[in-house]
C-alpha cells in the first residue's frame, strides 16, 4: 500500500461572479454566487480521488489522506466539507481521521473570491480563525498513521507551503523518523518568507508563475534553472496558458521538458481558473505515484497539463477523470 498525505488548509469558498472588478467604495451586483469547499490540498485530493477511483483495479493501491485544521467535528461547516468528497465510504476514499478538529470552533477557514468576467481575474480575501497545526501535533499524526502493522509501506507527503517555518520543521521530523518518505512542496505565494528554505528540503517542488515572476523570471524554464532546489529530483513550474515545464535532476539530464497547455491550437473557452494549479499537482502526483514505470516523463507532464487545461474549461472539479485523459507511454 502507498499512502499519499496532503498537509494544508481547507476553506469554504464563496465565489462572486461580477461583470467587472468593483471600484473602491462602490456598489456592484453579482451575476452569480457559488459556495464550495476549497483549499489547495483539498482541491488536489478531490481530483486525485477521481483518478484513483478510476484505477481501482490497478496493481498500485494508494490511500489518500488529508491533514488539515477543521472546525468542531459536529459543526455544520465540517460536515459540509467532509460530504463534499462523497456522502459515504463507497464514494470517498480519502482518510480524514488525521485532521485536527478544533473543539468549540464552528466556522471553517473562509475565502471570498471576486471573479471578473471582463478580465477573467480572481481576487481572493481569506479569513481563518482556527488555531494552526503545531509541529508536536504533526509528530503525533505521523506516529498514529505509521503503525507497526504498516512498517514497510510507502509514504508520500505533500505540503502546501502556507506556513513555511512549521512545514520545514515537519519535514525535518519526517527525515529523522521516516527517511524513506518522499516529500513534495508547493511554492506559490510571492514574497512569503521561508519558501526558498522549504524548497531546498523537498524531493519534488512545484513552483507557481506568480512566485517565478516575483523572482524576476520571464518563463518557467528560467525559474527551474535559477532556483536552488538542493535535494530535489524533480522541479516543476506552471505558466498558465503556456503550460508547464519540468526538470528531472536525479539522472544528470537537466534539460527542461516543456508541455504547452493547448498543443492542438484549437480555441478553448476559459470558464473557471480557480484550482487549476491544484489540478496540475494532482495530475503529476498521480503520474509519479501510480505510473512510475509505464508512463514516460513527457507523458506524466502532458497528462498533468492536459488535466489542468480541461479543468479551466468547466466550473469546479467534477468529471475531470475522463478516459481520453490517460496518456500513452
Amino acid at each position: 500500500m502507498k499512502h499519499l498525505i496532503l498537509v494544508g488548509a481547507c476553506y469554504l469558498d464563496t465565489i462572486l461572479t461580477v461583470p467587472h472588478f468593483p471600484e473602491e467604495d462602490s456598489k456592484l451586483r453579482a451575476t452569480a454566487i457559488q459556495v464550495r469547499r476549497g483549499g489547495n490540498c483539498p482541491n488536489t485530493l478531490e481530483v486525485l480521488q477521481q483518478l484513483l477511483l478510476k484505477d481501482l483495479n490497478s496493481d498500485v493501491k494508494v490511500r489518500p489522506h488529508l491533514v488539515s485544521c477543521l472546525p468542531d467535528i459536529g459543526s455544520a461547516a465540517t460536515q459540509r466539507i467532509l460530504s463534499s468528497f462523497g456522502t459515504d465510504d463507497e464514494e470517498s476514499i480519502v482518510d480524514f481521521s488525521h485532521c485536527l478538529y478544533r473543539q468549540g470552533h464552528n466556522e471553517a477557514a473562509s475565502s471570498y473570491i471576486i471573479r471578473s468576467r471582463e478580465t477573467g481575474s480572481r481576487t481572493i480575501v481569506n479569513y481563518n480563525g482556527l488555531p494552526e497545526m503545531t509541529v508536536n501535533e504533526f509528530a503525533s499524526i505521523v506516529e498514529t498513521l505509521v503503525t507497526p502493522q504498516q512498517q514497510g509501506e510507502e509514504y508520500w507527503w505533500h505540503f502546501e507551503g502556507r506556513i513555511p517555518e512549521t512545514a520545514l520543521q515537519c519535514i525535518h521530523h519526517l527525515r529523522r523518523t521516516l527517511p524513506e518518505s518522499k516529500i513534495s512542496v508547493e511554492v506559490e505565494k510571492p514574497n512569503r518568507d521561508g519558501l526558498v528554505e522549504l524548497a531546498a528540503e523537498a524531493d519534488v517542488v512545484f513552483y507557481s508563475r506568480s512566485w517565478a515572476e516575483s523572482r524576476g523570471y520571464a518563463g518557467p524554464d528560467a525559474c527551474l534553472k535559477g532556483e536552488a532546489a538542493l535535494k530535489a529530483s524533480l522541479v516543476l513550474c506552471t505558466w498558465g496558458e503556456q503550460g508547464a515545464c519540468a526538470r528531472w535532476l536525479s539522472s544528470g539530464d537537466e534539460e527542461c521538458i516543456h508541455c504547452p497547455a493547448n498543443p492542438s491550437g484549437r480555441e478553448i473557452t476559459v470558464v473557471d481558473t480557480i484550482g487549476a494549479g491544484d489540478t496540475f499537482i494532482a495530475g503529476m502526483l498521480y503520474g509519479l505515484i501510480c505510473h512510475i514505470e509505464d508512463w514516460t516523463r513527457e507523458a506524466k507532464l502532458s497528462f498533468a497539463v492536459g488535466l489542468a487545461t480541461r479543468k479551466v474549461q468547466r466550473d469546479g472539479f467534477a468529471g475531470l477523470a475522463q478516459p481520453d485523459g490517460v496518456p500513452t507511454a
